[in-house]
């Protein structure tokens, strides 16, 4: 490791670029559902030995010079293993799409590697070669983590804390300190074999001090985790049963294909076929689910659905279902500006009763960033379906229903939003529903239900997750699974909800004990900087 250490130092130009994105792949490898948890320890160190043996430059150079080099070679290799599933949507129409797949995913994990190229050349400028170093580069990659799943609406995915949250055990902290404290502590352990080699002059013992600290933390980590999970008591709700349908609709790619009748008439059966012979079908089910683009048309173009929807459920029962939604200005009939994708409650009388509108948007997937320079080149959408989704208001959200205790409404990707999911205080459970089908085969389904059971231990609220192909499944509020559907299969789900909790430390809280380790971070970093400088002099 001393040779690594110091070649990693010594390196410069293409050959420490190569050397670093290598490094960034092997940190990839620890995102959900991999967990290799020990390629976070092989890889960062050698992020901060090419930091230390990094030319210092004047001017503009400073920030855009080769720390953003070292910063964004990593972060590229990193996000290039943790979204390469990506490429698997474009299978789905295959041809060219194949061709430009590889560039697709090359661009995206450019694109987001930029942020930890700049944390990189920030922390540069504060940079010092004792073991303060480390809180300097956790600090700065902290803030473009939390960034990088705001800024455009943000893209969230395999934030660095997730690599600490493989099992039930591990995920509790997030009740704690949420997903971005734990990437404040995932970065921090990650580097501690830094401060072992090269071995300079220090004795063994206290170079290993740091690492044998991490360790220990992990180990508390596991503690905290198994004590929640004893000592926590959780209660299933007796007043909602809840039947969730995994209908494997392919037919969202393209909807021109889309057969309404063959459609209604897939998820009228799995909607009330029984699964044994004391189940009573949808009669004793309050709200019947089926997931986002289980209606890849708009109800206008099929009047019988909602008649026949009608004729389903029983008097007491009440539809979720994801279906595209149209606006129309009062008094018209005729839509105007872009469609919603949208959640609507259907009643017994086969009237839409509440709806939702997706309000975060998928960027570059569900609406344009800069769509007026994209229209100049011809592009005017990525989804099927539409010219474009239209942004919903996120305050509709909380969705009240006859029957049933408030639940908070999220479609797809929107759950992944840590102290953003709306009003969480008004909801009794996480109502998710999602199509993952653009990404089967791959390990993006799994990764995004993870994502998705952390938010249910952060809020202390179940979780009832409805998916098109899969993964169907409801959890506790500790955000253990209580019952799924295994992926890409036809099938039903019965489940009930649980009572959340009173609250959590993160509920209370959110991010400002994160803040304030941030501030003192900086804090830190500067002081010692200056320090050295004044010792220079």
């Amino acid at each position: 490791m001393t040779w690594l250490a110091e070649t990693a130092m010594l390196s410069h130009g293409w050959r420490r670029f190569l050397l670093l994105l290598v490094a960034g792949a092997i940190a990839g490898l620890s995102v959900p559902p991999l967990f290799v948890l020990p390629a976070l320890f092989v890889a960062f160190p050698v992020w901060i030995w090419c930091l230390d043996g990094a030319e210092i430059q004047r001017g503009w150079r400073r920030i855009f010079g080769p720390a953003f080099s070292i910063g964004f070679a990593f972060g590229w290799g990193y996000f290039i293993v943790a979204f390469h599933w990506l490429g698997a949507a474009f299978f789905v129409d295959g041809g060219v799409m194949l061709v430009i797949m590889p560039f697709a995913i090359l661009a995206l994990a450019a694109m987001i590697a930029l942020f930890w190229g700049l944390a990189s050349a920030l922390a540069h400028l504060l940079w010092s070669h004792g073991p303060w170093r480390i809180i300097t580069l956790a600090t700065f990659l902290t803030i473009a983590e939390w960034l990088r799943g705001h800024v455009l609406t943000g893209f969230p995915f395999d934030l660095l804390g997730y690599a600490l949250t493989p099992n039930d055990e591990m995920m509790q902290i997030t009740a704690v300190i949420g997903i971005y404290g734990l990437t404040l502590v995932a970065a921090l352990l990650a580097m501690t074999p830094a401060l072992i080699w090269p071995a300079d002059q220090r004795n063994l013992s206290r170079r290993l001090l740091p690492f044998f600290i991490a360790i220990a933390v992990i180990a508390g980590q596991l503690g905290y985790g198994h004590n929640r999970l004893s000592n926590t008591p959780v209660t299933a709700r007796t007043d909602t049963a809840m039947r969730l349908v995994q209908p494997m609709v392919y037919e969202h790619a393209d909807w021109n294909n889309a057969d309404p009748v063959a459609l209604i008439d897939r998820l009228l059966m799995l909607s009330e076929m029984r699964m044994d012979p004391a189940d009573q079908g949808l009669a004793d089910i309050d709200l019947l689910v089926w997931p986002e683009s289980s209606l890849p048309f708009y109800l206008s173009t099929y009047p019988q659905a909602l008649a026949r929807i009608a004729r389903l459920l029983p008097e007491r029962t009440t539809l979720l279902t994801g279906a595209p939604r149209q606006q129309y200005e009062p008094g018209s009939t005729v839509p105007s500006g872009l469609p919603y994708n949208a959640i609507l409650a259907i009643d017994t009388n086969g009237e839409v009763i509440a709806s939702y509108d997706k309000s975060h948007l998928v960027p570059f997937g569900e609406f344009l960033p800069f769509g007026p320079f994209f229209a100049s080149l011809g592009i005017k959408q990525f989804v099927p379906g539409a010219e474009g989704w239209g942004h919903g208001d996120d305050r509709r959200r909380l969705m009240s229903l006859p029957d049933a205790p408030p639940l908070l409404a999220l479609i797809c990707y929107e759950i992944l939003f840590s102290g953003d999911l709306g009003d969480t205080d008004g909801a009794q459970f996480l109502f998710n529903i999602t199509n993952d089908a653009w990404f089967d085969h791959s390990i993006g389904p799994a990764q995004h239900a993870h994502h998705a059971r952390i938010r249910a231990v952060e809020e202390g609220m179940s979780l009832i997750r409805a998916a098109n192909t899969g993964l169907t499944f409801a959890t506790d509020p500790l955000g253990r699974v209580t019952a799924q559907l295994p992926p890409l299969q036809m099938a039903a789900l019965d489940v009930q909800p649980f009572q959340r909790l009173e609250s959590t430390p993160f509920t209370r809280f959110r991010y400002w004990p994160l803040l304030i380790a941030l501030v003192l971070g900086l804090a830190i970093s500067l002081l010692v900087h200056s320090r050295r400088r004044k010792q220079a002099v």
